[in-house]
């Protein structure tokens, strides 16, 4: 790691590739954030010293409001599930803290829905979903990938009510706003089918991430919400972690896709394992850094 507190000026102690890449991003426009984001994901350079290095760019450029302020803020904000009691009240529900691994936080929550909640977004959906598609990574499209084989269809806002009461149920649980919350997308897994090991987090690195990465900013969280019963097989993986959680209907898997920074954490590594028997079905709430849309 390089040494912070050696030269006065952080950003001249950079090599020449590194204060242009600066250079070059920051007249593209991009994140100053995210650019800290990547420095520190080299492994190069620490958190404090990518902040300090883009601080003095971003002030050499004459765009900062404060010759003497950060561009960024000391702390980030963060959705959280408050597990200090082993039930939560929201929402007149009685919602049930299962499980909880700290590091990266992975929550399970029982009684999130009723079945007759899950039932009825079961079958506002009916018949209209499509082959699963994920975000390129060059141009940011909607590609069919072998890794994903489910079928998807999605929950707009504003389209159901019975979508709009869970998702402000999942607002007061998470102490976000409903609004920085991307579309419930509901996955459909028959026998076989899979959603191999990935991550939900968006890269700042990829020009197709970044086009979806300026419509909220970074996926802080994920909520899984099990609308069936499954028979056989079809948990949710953290192969990383020796994690599987089965599906459980009513039930929902909660965890944080970044650190306390906003940067993306690679333990967050996550699949759907194959359905052996009988049908899964489940509801993705992504929760953003800003409002979605």
């Amino acid at each position: 790691m390089t040494d912070a507190s050696a030269p006065t000026s952080v950003l001249a102690s950079l090599p020449s590739s590194w204060q242009d890449w600066i250079t070059d991003n920051l007249a593209r426009g991009c994140s100053a954030l995210d650019m800290a984001n990547s420095m520190a994901r080299s492994g190069q350079y620490t958190m404090d010293v990518a902040r300090a290095a883009l601080d003095e760019a971003v002030r050499q450029r004459g765009t900062g409001s404060d010759a003497g302020a950060s561009i960024f803020t000391p702390a980030q904000v963060m959705p959280f599930i408050d597990t200090t009691r082993n039930r939560i009240v929201v929402d007149q529900r009685e919602v049930e803290v299962l499980f909880v691994l700290k590091n990266p936080q992975v929550i399970l929550l029982g009684n999130v829905l009723a079945s007759e909640e899950c039932d009825a977004i079961v079958a506002h959906c009916g018949t209209r979903y499509t082959r699963s598609t994920v975000t390129g990574a060059d141009d940011g499209s909607s590609v069919v990938h072998e890794g994903r084989t489910s079928d998807m269809a999605f929950i707009e806002r504003g389209e159901a009510e019975i979508a709009e009461r869970i998702e402000r149920r999942l607002a007061a649980l998470a102490h976000w706003p409903a609004e920085c919350g991307e579309p419930f997308q509901l996955q459909k897994y028959a026998s076989t089918q899979e959603y191999r090991p990935h991550y939900d987090w968006l890269d700042p690195d990829t020009s197709g991430h970044r086009s979806h990465l300026a419509r909220g900013g970074q996926r802080l969280a994920t909520f899984i919400l099990y609308l069936t019963d499954v028979e056989q097989g079809g948990g949710t993986i953290f192969p990383g972690l020796g994690l599987e959680v089965y599906p459980k209907k009513g039930s929902a898997l909660w965890f944080l896709n970044t650190d306390s920074n906003h940067q993306p954490d690679r333990q967050t590594l996550h699949g759907g394992a194959p359905v052996v028997k009988g049908t899964k079905i489940i509801a993705n709430k992504w929760l953003r850094q800003e409002r979605y849309g």
